[in-house]
């Protein structure tokens, strides 16, 4: 296995104005495209299923189930950037200066809106857990999607600020043809970092520790129980384990989130200063994780499985099928 000998351009017509393809054997470029292949189509699929599931059936809509629906809506366009990637596979950017800078500007809209998402996945688990007086009163599906609005609304316009420069001139830091990068000033690169990544990841991990405090509080109490339960009684433990299921596999995609995020901010916070092969691990990395989610909740949610094997038989193109019961 080899290393091709000669330099390729991405555009030989140019000459000295192409960038260079970097030097891969052809193992690696068809382990690159099959790999980031398969991701893709596994993350778009799952994804698209999550979203259809949680939109179709009445019994989904939970103030819960929206903040999983705004993941996954994320996570759905995460699996359709991979495709620029799998174009990147060979070092050179095609189409155009403008799609690049549409690219990047979506990678970071929708890098900050999973991350807000994920701090209204901990808020919403705190409030449930912490205050299960409270949450129906305090948690409602009408102020859960003017949340999530404003998550999302809040991304694209702090985004687009960040990158106005690239966005007024597209292609303005490219050094060669078939080159895709944008650059931000130090100051914008830090404000990002802080407000994308170092808060919002501390509040999740304040709340997470409280939730779990809590709910291994609350454990203790119901295996101390020794008294006869009413049927109330009963109804309430009940009510509180499903709450405290319910935190614990939001708790499993909050931290994998965190595993498959960290890396990525963490080259932003050290300017760069990795390998190509390092830097190409931590984006695969973070794109991964857009894929993980739909299998943990195949894992964790019956629901999650039942509309699976609804889709696979097509009872979900039946009449009425959005009242089937789910839960």
């Amino acid at each position: 296995m080899e290393i091709l000998d000669e330099v390729e351009l991405c555009f030989p017509q140019f000459l000295n104005a192409s960038c260079k393809k970097p030097m891969r054997t052809h193992f690696e470029i068809i382990l690159s495209y099959i790999t980031l292949s398969s991701i893709t189509l596994i993350t778009t699929t799952l994804n698209l299923l999550v979203i259809i599931s949680i939109a179709h059936f009445k019994q989904l809509h939970s103030p819960s189930n929206l903040l999983l629906l705004s993941l996954a809506v994320s996570d759905f366009f995460v699996g359709l950037l991979m495709f620029f990637q799998i174009i990147l596979i060979d070092g050179c950017w095609f189409l155009g200066d403008i799609m690049c800078t549409l690219y990047y500007v979506l990678d970071y809209i929708i890098s900050s809106a999973s991350v807000g998402t994920m701090v209204l996945i901990s808020v919403d688990r705190y409030v449930a857990i912490c205050d299960p007086m409270h949450y129906s009163t305090k948690v409602t599906e009408k102020r859960v999607q003017v949340c999530v609005c404003l998550c999302w609304i809040c991304s694209i316009v702090f985004q687009m600020l960040l990158l106005s420069d690239n966005l007024t001139q597209p292609g303005r830091y490219n050094s060669c043809s078939g080159e895709c990068v944008v650059v931000s000033s130090y100051i914008a690169g830090f404000v990002d970092l802080v407000v994308s990544f170092i808060i919002p990841v501390t509040v999740i991990i304040v709340l997470y520790v409280k939730v779990f405090v809590v709910a291994m509080s609350q454990a203790r109490a119901m295996r101390s129980h020794t008294a006869p339960v009413t049927l109330q009684g009963s109804v309430k433990v009940t009510a509180k384990k499903s709450e405290m299921k319910a935190a614990r596999t939001l708790g499993v995609v909050v931290v994998v989130f965190l595993i498959c995020l960290c890396p990525y901010f963490c080259v932003a916070l050290t300017d760069n200063l990795l390998n190509p092969s390092s830097d190409a691990f931590v984006m695969c990395l973070y794109y991964f994780n857009a894929c993980l989610n739909p299998l943990i909740y195949a894992f964790f949610y019956p629901w999650f499985r039942k509309c699976l094997k609804l889709f696979v038989t097509l009872q979900i193109l039946q009449p009425g099928s959005s009242e089937m019961s789910i839960l």
